[in-house]
């Protein structure tokens, strides 16, 4: 993938009491508006590598710590995602651009739906990865017993539990670099301080305590939504029953991949938010199972 010949610029911002901060980098030759990159809920905003790289072949990218996030401050589990989606904004105003593309995944979804919620006008188009409106209730039990084991331990045991609770099992399914993304995530979580652990629990638990997007404000923004065929902690299904709820929206379902697309297959979802972003069509996609166009296909939103 080509790579800039600029160097990102990190910058501290604050808002409400919160610091948190942005990684910029500009693009040697930007042809789409500025794209933001909010990840999920351990993900820092260095964390971003060969989508980071990819996208930066059309537009300038900014990866946040929001607040909750990276080295941001922390941010108390009783409070939804509204904080960083005002962040979101002061973070824009700060680094002066008045709109962007964005890309929001996981647990970072619910703030990306959010911002297109209460400033549409700052979003020209969005692609949100791994989203529903909560957790399933079959994926709960294991993101407690990862929350249990980062509060009391044994700590050696939160890392693995913690993987299992954002991966499928992989038995029996073809998913793009498994191996591989297990070794990270492990590394990952086994490197995590006390402040990573912190957000970590405290981000968990937000998810657990309460359904963090509300459709019954359908976002008046371009959204596309899109999950791996595999991903078993926002399976698809439900990952599309959100795309209906949002009057101008489209669904992709990726094969060969589970939850972390950004990392089983960074250089499809580079293709896809391209081309997604530049307003290009969606049709016979290599990598996708299924590329819905879905604003013939509006359901009440109570359906």
């Amino acid at each position: 993938m080509p790579r800039t010949t600029f160097p990102p610029a990190v910058h501290e911002h604050r808002m409400a009491g919160y610091t948190f901060w942005s990684r910029a980098t500009p693009s040697a030759a930007p042809r789409l508006e500025p794209v933001v990159l909010v990840g999920g809920a351990l993900h820092r905003k260095e964390d971003w590598g060969r989508v980071e790289q990819g996208m930066l072949a059309a537009a300038d990218v900014i990866c946040p710590d929001l607040p909750g996030w990276g080295a941001a401050d922390l941010l108390p589990p009783y409070l939804g995602p509204e904080v960083p989606a005002r962040a979101l904004v002061r973070m824009l105003d700060d680094l002066g651009i008045e709109r962007v593309n964005l890309f929001a995944g996981s647990y970072g979804t619910s703030v990306g739906y959010r911002l297109a919620q209460t400033h549409p006008d700052r979003i020209a188009r969005m692609v949100l990865a791994g989203t529903m409106s909560g957790i399933p209730p079959r994926a709960r039990p294991m993101m407690r017993q990862a929350v249990d084991l980062a509060v009391s331990g044994p700590r050696e045991r939160f890392g693995p539990a913690a993987v299992d609770a954002l991966m499928s099992d992989g038995e029996g399914v073809d998913i793009a670099s498994a191996a591989v993304v297990r070794r990270i995530l492990s590394l990952r979580f086994g490197t995590a301080d006390e402040g990573d652990i912190a957000k970590f629990i405290a981000n968990t638990n937000r998810l657990l305590s309460r359904e963090l997007i509300d459709t019954s404000i359908p976002p008046m923004v371009p959204t596309l939504f899109t999950t791996g065929e595999h991903d078993t902690l926002t399976p698809p299904r439900l990952c599309r029953e959100l795309a209906l709820t949002c009057p101008e929206s489209w669904f992709v379902e990726m094969s060969r991949a589970d939850h972390l697309i950004h990392l089983e297959r960074p250089a499809e979802l580079v293709d896809l938010m391209s081309r997604f972003f530049a307003e290009e069509p969606l049709e016979g996609l290599p990598y996708a199972n299924a590329a819905e166009d879905l604003r013939a296909a509006r359901v009440p939103v109570a359906a």
